[in-house]
């Protein structure tokens, strides 16, 4: 069987305060999870991590579960060895949307619209200090306050490089046109998000709505899914400032050809992949992950709806700014583009 390839991690010289990782992919005989180690349970014997359950198993004693979740971190490892042959380097704002958890030796990538409310209130039970019992006791927008968790941008180069050795690394993730519409709903389409509408909305249309009524100009708060996408490929935008993180790519976020993820949970079977997690962390008897309730979760044929009136010209654009994550976490191209 052919052995996983994980990140071996050196430390570069630190410059003022800024210091930078440098991770490179290479072959090892023994899965990373090794080092980990186990505590020794009586004379002679040693305690299997979880994770050396999850990787060194044989192909025919794993579940289903277990099995889904080796082979795509198997893929986008491949991925990446195929597409990104450069050596890379990261800095402190590279980390800024890992979560830690200490107690349970944990680092979590949140993506804004892959559940990452509902993952940080999961993680708020576990670092807290019994204050919350129940994850969705949390409200929403406490769940996003910064400082409640922190993350490993504010660790020293030490600390940071100790956690990406030894925590178990994880993230989730979503077919990525799929969260783009979510996103687009959540942020254009609901009276309540003024801030976005002012911020992103009038810019919008200020640039691509021919003629717009000076209220449109002033409000922000009627952007079209057209206007958006025109947004987003515009290459003024991206020159201008970084993309808001809830319509960022998921490698910009969280750099998954540098970062060895453990796991890489979707939001396809959030459900089923956020137990794994828990029971991997053995926190399992401690949270429960929050089922959702929603009933107008945004899914593919949602997303087809909305591409209907995009042209073919736009749909492969924004495909190509896009493409990168549909290669790495494995999703086919939608049979809804057109530009085929």
């Amino acid at each position: 069987m052919t052995k996983p390839k994980v990140g071996r991690i050196f430390l570069a010289t630190c410059v003022g305060s800024l210091f930078m990782i440098i991770l490179y992919f290479q072959n090892i005989t023994r899965p990373a999870v090794e080092q980990f180690g186990g505590k020794g349970i009586g004379p002679g014997k040693t305690r299997r991590s979880p994770l050396q359950t999850l990787y060194n198993e044989d192909q025919l004693d794993m579940s289903a579960a277990q099995a889904s979740l080796r082979g795509r971190r198997e893929l986008l490892e491949e991925a990446c060895l195929t597409h990104t042959r450069k050596r890379r380097v990261l800095t402190p704002d590279d980390l800024r949307h890992l979560i830690v958890d200490d107690k349970h030796s944990l680092l979590y990538c949140y993506v804004p619209k892959v559940a990452c409310t509902n993952w940080k209130r999961v993680l708020m039970v576990l670092t807290g200090d019994g204050r919350y019992r129940e994850p969705l006791a949390i409200p929403a927008n406490e769940a996003h306050v910064a400082g409640n968790l922190r993350t490993l941008s504010e660790y020293s180069t030490g600390e940071i490089n100790h956690r990406l050795r030894r925590y178990l690394k994880f993230l989730f993730v979503r077919e990525p046109f799929e969260r783009l519409v979510s996103a687009y709903r959540n942020k254009f389409t609901r009276s309540y998000n003024t801030a976005f509408h002012k911020r992103y909305g009038t810019k919008i249309i200020r640039r691509h709505r021919p003629h717009p009524e000076p209220e449109a100009l002033e409000q922000g708060n009627d952007v079209s899914f057209k206007e958006f996408v025109q947004y987003l490929v515009d290459p003024r935008t991206q020159r201008e400032e970084p993309f808001n993180e809830h319509w960022e790519r998921i490698h910009s976020l969280c750099h998954p050809c540098l970062i060895h993820y453990d796991v890489v949970g979707k939001y396809e079977t959030l459900e089923q992949d956020s137990r794994s997690v828990l029971r991997l962390a053995g926190a399992d008897g401690e949270v429960h992950f929050p089922t959702s309730g929603k009933s107008t979760r945004t899914n593919g044929d949602m997303a087809a709806q909305f591409f209907h009136n995009i042209s073919p010209f736009y749909q492969k654009k924004l495909y190509n700014l896009y493409h990168m994550d549909f290669l790495l976490f494995n999703y086919s191209n939608p049979e809804y583009l057109k530009f085929r």
